[in-house]
């Protein structure tokens, strides 16, 4: 994704006590920043309800989110997320602020970002 063209966006992150929640699946907190020329405008914490993954993909897209930033995240759930206009990040792992910024920054396939013994998808498609 291009930052440079975008003037705004939606951004979810599932977070557990300041950090990328380790598995979405399970996952209650997402935080849903909105984006305006490159820079955050607000911020917004959700509690989700819905645990199906076909659900709980409408949840996220039903909140405007054009990108999920998550950990661990099951097939079945990220082809819901696709499916439902979510561009999906995942395998994301760390401080919830400085992914954020490096999202932003287009440096988000830093491997300190990248979560252990994993090889994201589409971090192999940029290499």
């Amino acid at each position: 994704m291009c930052l440079a063209k975008t003037i705004f966006m939606k951004i979810a992150i599932p977070h557990w006590q300041g950090r990328v929640s380790p598995v979405f699946d399970v996952s209650d907190g997402l935080l849903v920043i909105d984006i305006k020329d490159g820079r955050q405008v607000r911020r917004e914490s959700i509690i989700l309800c819905r645990s199906d993954p076909f659900a709980r993909a409408k949840e996220v897209a039903d909140l405007g989110a054009e990108v999920l930033l998550c950990g661990a995240v099951s097939h079945v759930l990220e082809r819901a997320l696709m499916g439902a206009g979510v561009e999906v990040f995942s395998f994301i792992c760390g401080d919830l602020e400085a992914v954020l910024d490096a999202f932003l920054r287009g440096q988000l396939d830093d491997d300190r970002f990248l979560m252990p013994g994993s090889c994201a998808k589409w971090r192999r498609a940029k290499n």
